[in-house]
């Protein structure tokens, strides 16, 4: 690719912002969009020029093939702003890396890192008035592609759009959720996409999680084919402490490599904190918790950052976790919302300054 248009991003600014009267903060998590989007279109076996431009409807023919066979990948990522009204953002090409995972997976073509770079911070520039300034609050970040060529035959398509777009939000959950383990539906199996950010892996769990909302809970801890081992907690990876150890599954063909669990793995060993990535039994937890052993159990991911979980369900029982004073989940989140809003050290080379 011509590394003009690589490095090159031809911008038109809408005349009149959208930027809401009376503020930004503690806007519903992903319902206001920002003035502008970024857009790239791969066409012709390559990726043309990129554009900003002001947000607006696509428009798409009918037989456009990501409404047919699914090809459509994302990524999730926030923007921060600090007390001197810098704008950083967290572990970006991690964001890009599995991106391009995602991509493969489900044969789209791969994105060079600078055009989602360039894109990204292009965008922020002209969207800095967006990013929430309360505690809590970010600019939610939605980079994603779709495949954009037209027909309908079964076969990956020869056209994509890759585009991001962003929305100031709160937080994602404003409490401590309530879970069931899964008995029957799965979310991913060995083979599947379900490490792939495809956005049919989130289209499938709205069904089971309706039903569980319906029964009085927040989310579902999904477990594997067989249900024997805990995964994955809704959109959200899963951790749990027995004791005064961290544990977690690791990363499979059927688990997300969440950006905020790699982090806090890292934070608790950086803590001298004990960790363990294995497989975890839905029977070993109920057991901890049963013994007074399951001191926690917490989700992570971008949205929610880190979600203590309450109670948990599974064939009927409950299990209500002790409120402890000093919780692991408490002291992960203030240290990764401290390096990531620019207030603490970030003795990892986490944090990405917009400039």
């Amino acid at each position: 690719m011509d590394t003009d248009i690589l490095n090159s991003i031809k911008i038109e600014k809408t005349t009149q912002s959208k930027l809401p009267k009376d503020g930004i903060n503690d806007l519903k998590f992903g319902s206001t969009f920002t003035d502008h989007m970024f857009i790239v279109q791969y066409k012709d076996g390559k990726w043309q020029e990129p554009k900003i431009m002001p947000y607006q409807p696509l428009e798409l023919d009918p037989s456009t093939r990501v409404f047919h066979y699914g090809q459509a990948i994302f990524e999730g990522m926030k923007a921060y702003k600090d007390t001197n009204n810098k704008t950083w953002l967290f572990r970006p090409l991690d964001n890009q890396e599995r991106l391009n995972k995602s991509a493969v997976r489900m044969q789209m073509p791969e994105l060079p890192k600078e055009i989602f770079m360039n894109g990204l911070t292009e965008l922020l520039k002209l969207e800095k008035d967006w990013i929430p300034t309360a505690d809590g609050n970010s600019l939610y970040i939605r980079p994603f592609m779709i495949a954009s060529g037209r027909g309908i035959y079964a076969a990956p398509s020869d056209e994509y759009f890759f585009m991001i777009i962003a929305s100031p939000s709160g937080k994602y959950y404003s409490k401590d959720v309530n879970v069931v383990i899964a008995e029957h539906y799965s979310r991913a199996a060995n083979g599947g996409v379900g490490a792939a950010k495809a956005a049919g892996n989130y289209g499938a769990q709205f069904y089971p999680t309706q039903q569980a909302i319906k029964k009085g809970f927040d989310q579902i801890i999904w477990t594997d084919s067989t249900h024997t081992y805990l995964e994955e907690a809704g959109t959200m990876n899963v951790f749990f402490r027995i004791n005064d150890t961290l544990v977690t599954a690791p990363t499979s063909e059927r688990i997300l490599d969440g950006v905020t669990r790699k982090s806090i793995i890292a934070l608790a060993e950086n803590m001298g904190i004990p960790v363990e990535v294995r497989k975890i039994s839905v029977q070993e937890i109920k057991d901890a918790a049963r013994n007074g052993e399951l001191k926690e159990m917490f989700g992570a991911g971008t949205a929610a950052v880190i979600t203590p979980i309450a109670k948990f369900s599974h064939r009927d029982e409950e299990f209500e976790l002790p409120k402890l004073e000093n919780r692991y989940s408490d002291m992960f989140k203030k240290k990764l919302t401290d390096i990531q809003y620019n207030r603490d050290e970030d003795p990892f080379g986490w944090r990405y300054l917009v400039e």
